[in-house]
């Protein structure tokens, strides 16, 4: 199971992070995000976790030089855009920077996850909807909404998890990874060692229940082919 630690604010919180053995870790842009990181930090993250880990902007309906620059700056390997941004937006920003793309969707109902279709960007991240917030809320939405999910793209669930609930989240939703901030602090932007550690092994553990869960319904999808074919023989 991939695990994404977002809203980094000190290297210290990346280290451990990255020591525990996350996928990616967030270096929040948003001005109004209370885990804003200072550009110098971010440099220094950057540079020290080269090669490391995957390294992911958060952006908020920022201009697509801001966004450049930054990913040169800090050695983005991953922008995530949390905002109202466009396909055709997305898709330019993966062109000019040569980052994966994040793109992000608030989900109230069905429909928020059925309009993520229309993006074909590396992955799909769904988050709690909360009104004039842009993720970073601690709230939660209903995991199920995701587990009947279809396209193809990879799915990041995120809202509200921590290390209580994310092994139920990743049973019930199925994703392909899970998105973690203030799950994992002890204030706004200072990440609590001790709770990422616990947050790891609890999605580390789900995720091995998910694989055994994926392997049976291959093996059973493979016995009911085999007896139609003997069937039809």
């Amino acid at each position: 199971m991939k695990v994404k630690i977002c809203g980094i604010t000190r290297l210290e919180d990346a280290e451990a992070a990255v020591e525990a053995g996350a996928w990616a870790i967030g270096l929040n842009h948003s001005v109004q995000s209370e885990r804003l990181i200072d550009p110098d930090e971010a440099e220094r993250i950057g540079a020290a976790m080269k090669r490391r880990c995957e390294i992911a902007g958060v952006f908020v309906n920022a201009p697509l030089g801001e966004i450049t620059d930054h990913a040169d700056r800090e050695g983005l390997t991953i922008v995530q855009l949390h905002g109202e941004e466009g396909p055709s937006f997305c898709s330019e920003v993966a062109r000019r920077t040569g980052c994966r793309v994040v793109k992000a969707f608030r989900v109230r109902s069905p429909a928020d996850v059925h309009s993520a279709r229309a993006f074909r960007t590396d992955y799909h991240l769904f988050d709690a909807y909360a009104r004039g917030r842009h993720g970073g809320t601690g709230e939660s939405f209903d995991w199920d909404l995701v587990a009947g999910r279809r396209g193809g793209v990879p799915a990041i669930l995120a809202g509200g998890l921590d290390p209580d609930n994310v092994g139920e989240a990743i049973v019930i939703a199925n994703p392909w990874g899970v998105d973690v901030a203030s799950g994992v602090e002890s204030a706004p932007g200072i990440k609590d060692h001790n709770l990422i550690d616990s947050f790891m092994a609890a999605a580390g553990r789900a995720g091995v229940i998910q694989r055994a869960e994926r392997d049976r319904r291959r093996t059973l999808k493979r016995v009911r082919f085999a007896v139609k074919r003997r069937t039809r023989a």
